[in-house]
């Protein structure tokens, strides 16, 4: 897994001034009509914070979680189950959330289940027993963490497991991995697998920027809310830093950037901590221990 080679300074206890600072993105935001966007941002945190800040894209969400705990990376974008096991792991910490409109009342998506619109077979959660399915990233919440458990809900009366939901020949005919939901998006509108679950907002986006047609696929199952995606700090980012970055990040209201990088071009964002993904921990926990 490759991130980027960087050399990275930053303050900490021992007080050393900040040299550099870089920001950490996952597959889904790293697209390429959301470079500009990204680079946007990190040329006025840069011109805030008076350092140069890099943005890199990283392979997978283990990935940025491994860069946070070594200190490749300061600061990451990441869904809520990617932000429960930063905490774990690499003692993370979120500082702020996306909003519609900057309202934290808001600040939730969905995972829903997708099939292909003429796809005759699948039209309710009960029909994906036995088809092909691509799950996105193991750490992904909406596309992995949240529809197991949805899976394991809806076929409550057959005992599964995350084991069984994700062998081969189980539960389902073949499990796969995309690597990020507009792959797996694309997968089934070619009809390589029968059913993908994807972050609403990014099949919003990616319809919207033209990459999917309007009513190339069917929406069969939609979960209950999940907390937004957060801003997350490693634990070298210093108590000083920390609340720069949330001076600058709530203040921040580029149009481009909350559009074609954070897949809601109404958002902003607010303040978090680690009380808003208290549920995401559990369910992951109780999923997979």
């Amino acid at each position: 897994m490759v991130l980027a080679i960087c050399a990275i300074y930053i303050c900490g206890c021992s007080g050393e001034s900040v040299k550099n600072f870089t920001i950490a993105y996952a597959p889904n935001e790293s697209t390429e009509q959301s470079t500009d966007a990204r680079n946007g941002l990190a040329k006025d945190l840069g011109a805030f914070l008076g350092v140069e800040v890099k943005e890199i894209q990283a392979t997978d969400y283990n990935a940025i979680i491994e860069a946070l705990r070594t200190g490749k990376a300061d600061m990451a974008y990441l869904g809520a189950l990617s932000v429960a096991l930063a905490m774990e792991r690499a003692g993370a910490e979120p500082i702020v959330m996306k909003a519609p409109k900057g309202d934290k009342t808001l600040a939730t998506y969905r995972s829903v289940f997708i099939a292909k619109s003429d796809n005759e077979r699948i039209n309710t959660p009960r029909d994906a027993k036995g088809k092909k399915i691509a799950f996105v990233d193991p750490n992904s919440t909406s596309g992995n963490l949240v529809p197991t458990s949805e899976i394991m809900n809806v076929f409550d009366d057959e005992k599964l497991n995350s084991d069984l939901i994700h062998t081969n020949g189980k539960f389902f005919e073949a499990v796969s991995f995309s690597g990020k939901h507009q792959a797996g998006l694309q997968a089934v509108i070619k009809g390589d697998v029968d059913i993908v679950p994807i972050s609403d907002q990014i099949l919003a986006s990616e319809i919207a920027n033209g990459n999917a047609a309007e009513g190339s696929v069917k929406v069969i199952h939609s979960s209950a809310p999940i907390p937004a995606e957060v801003m997350t700090v490693g634990k070298t980012v210093s108590p000083e830093l920390k609340a720069k970055l949330v001076k600058f990040l709530t203040a921040y209201d580029n149009a481009e950037y909350f559009a074609k990088v954070i897949k809601v071009p109404s958002a902003r964002f607010v303040p978090s901590s680690k009380d808003d993904y208290a549920a995401i921990v559990t369910l992951n926990r109780n999923i997979n221990q």
